[in-house]
């Protein structure tokens, strides 16, 4: 009767082993962050975001010395003008600051939806080669190991390179 116990028990500590060892999940990480850097699509995002930037800031540097000049000119001819004409010189001036900083608002505001309007499909499209990568190598779980995103240790398998070869790069 004990051997049957130590029997029945040695079956029951198999069956929980083995059944844990079948529910534990296995867990990837990858750097998104590297793997986006790396895309050809992103280098192109950027170079274009990057041209639009440059357009946007020659546009405001114009105004800028646009206003500039004026306010030189307005400074000159101070001493010869009426009260009255210097005051309107000054709203005129305050009236192209304010239309000035209006623009680089816009300008701040079209930026971040021309990024957001490129950058969501290659986004995408990383995220669903990371699943396919993790689907066919058996991978349950695939942590972002970016700087900042919370990952303290990552010694799992790095399924970077891999998903780099699913993207063909």
């Amino acid at each position: 009767m004990k051997q049957m116990k130590k029997v029945a028990v040695a079956i029951v500590l198999f069956i929980a082993a083995t059944s844990f060892v079948q529910a534990q999940s296995k867990i990837a990480h990858i750097n998104v962050t590297d793997l986006l850097s790396a895309m050809p699509e992103m280098k192109a995002a950027q170079g274009e975001l990057k041209k639009l930037e440059e357009t946007y800031r020659a546009d405001i540097q114009s105004s800028l010395d646009e206003l500039k000049n004026k306010l030189t000119q307005y400074n000159n001819e101070a001493s010869t003008m009426s009260q009255e004409e210097n005051q309107k010189r000054a709203l005129e001036l305050q009236g192209f600051e304010r239309n000035i900083g209006e623009a680089q608002q816009a300008a701040q505001q079209e930026l971040q939806q021309k990024q957001a309007e490129l950058f969501e499909p290659i986004s995408k499209k990383a995220k669903e080669a990371i699943e396919r990568v993790a689907a066919a190598q058996g991978y349950d779980y695939v942590v972002d190991a970016s700087p900042g995103s919370g990952v303290i240790v990552a010694k799992g398998k790095d399924i970077l390179a891999d998903v780099k070869t699913e993207l063909g790069f």
